[in-house]
């Protein structure tokens, strides 16, 4: 039997489910997308607030490196569903993309609606059916897809199926991670969730909590162990998060992870050498305050003067008895003592998930014949940048791929 007589179910309506599906219909194969939520791609959408970062502009090398450790299982998909074929895509659907000042890749709309309304147009007419408010909940003893449904359990039989069920991270907008202990009880092997691109935990003061959250520090650069970023992060009430934070999340969680603390250094002003901040500190200051003559003398926010406050306090010093050299290294190198990591509910993204040895190479669940898992649900995480979509759009059609080419298998009689 060929796949133009088969049907695919589609558990999960985000960029990897979508982009199965889109694969599938156009294989000929009859396909139903099943999503718990009211609406498809919330998730995406929530992505889409900040510009939609749809992919990253440079060498496929230096892209790959950025996956870490999964690398080698994502490259193939990658490989076949490049960052430019992703930019092709969102084009063919009438949004243009562009490169910014960083390499990273948006439409030119700058967000994901009209991406997300041109695309569900296009699925609808390649006959890819919708059905919302269906909670898939494992299989029944026939074997057929459970879901729990606003009429009552529904039990659905498929060809074939592709899981896109995300991580569990904003689980408000459908990916809460309850698909774990499902096909955990099915023996597949799944690492544990973890928060990702997370903000951190950090015990301010009262003060310092109650004036600066919410500022940015910008133009700063953090350090955790031999790796340095530069960017931008943010004063939390709980501690700090932000794209610079992000792009160490990994090695911060990791760290927290072994020793329940880890020490991050801050450089209020990174493109300063300390001898040149020796002698701007090292000028008269006159009737000033100390506020005022930092603010002056080198260009500190006065987040940045409070976070110094903050640190020499909590380590009993006083800061206007620091001398210039003193203060020219603290400011940077300010020590930061995380105490933890901020809930899995407000990370961007997941790290954990289905092990890449429970995969064929076509993304089949070895346990789970004509079972393909695809996006944040497979244990990978990336940085912000551009690197979660691509991954998840690129893993969503190599599921696709994979469920075709299990249903174009021969039968035996």
């Amino acid at each position: 039997m060929s796949s133009l007589s088969k049907s695919v179910a589609i558990i999960g309506a985000g960029p990897a489910g979508l982009m199965a599906a889109e694969v599938l219909a156009q294989g000929g194969t009859s396909v139903t997308v099943y999503d718990a939520m009211p609406s498809a791609g919330r998730k995406f959408l929530m992505a889409g607030r900040g510009g939609l970062n749809l992919t990253h502009s440079e060498p496929l090398p230096q892209f790959l490196a950025r996956y870490r450790e999964a690398a080698p299982h994502l490259q193939a998909a990658i490989d076949a569903f490049p960052p430019n074929a992703l930019r092709e895509w969102s084009e063919a659907l009438g949004q243009e993309t562009f490169v910014g000042s960083s390499g990273r890749v948006f439409p030119k709309a700058f967000k994901a609606s009209p991406l997300l309304r041109a695309w569900l147009r296009r699925l609808d007419s390649q006959g890819v059916k919708l059905a919302l408010r269906h909670r898939w909940t494992g299989w029944d003893e026939n074997g057929h897809l459970r879901f729990q449904t606003p009429d009552g359990p529904r039990a659905i039989e498929a060809d074939a199926t592709v899981l896109a069920l995300g991580g569990a991270s904003w689980p408000r907008l459908g990916s809460d991670g309850s698909w774990v202990e499902t096909l955990a009880a099915k023996g597949v092997k799944i690492s544990h969730l973890r928060p990702a691109n997370s903000g951190f935990t950090i015990a301010w003061s009262d003060i310092f909590r109650d004036r600066f959250e919410g500022q940015p520090l910008k133009g700063v650069a953090l350090t955790s162990g031999q790796n340095t970023v530069r960017g931008e992060c943010i004063v939390t009430r709980i501690g700090i998060e932000g794209g610079a934070i992000y792009a160490l999340s990994a090695d911060l969680r990791e760290a927290i992870d072994s020793l329940r603390r880890t020490t991050l250094h801050i450089a209020l002003r990174p493109d300063l050498e300390v001898n040149d901040l020796i002698a701007k500190l090292s000028a008269p200051k006159g009737k000033q305050s100390l506020s005022n003559f930092l603010r002056k003398a080198v260009n500190l926010s006065p987040v940045a003067i409070g976070l110094l406050q903050e640190m020499t306090k909590s380590s009993g010093v006083s800061l206007s008895s620091l001398s210039p050299a003193d203060l020219a290294r603290l400011i940077n190198a300010v020590p930061i003592e995380l105490t933890g990591i901020a809930p899995i509910a407000r990370a961007i993204s997941t790290a954990g998930g289905i092990s890449f040895d429970e995969l064929d190479p076509d993304f089949m669940v070895g346990r789970l014949p004509g079972v393909f898992a695809s996006g944040e649900m497979l244990d990978w995480e990336a940085p912000t940048g551009g690197y979660l979509l691509q991954a998840s759009f690129a893993t969503g059609a190599a599921a696709g791929r994979g469920a075709l080419k299990w249903l174009e298998r021969p039968q035996s009689s």
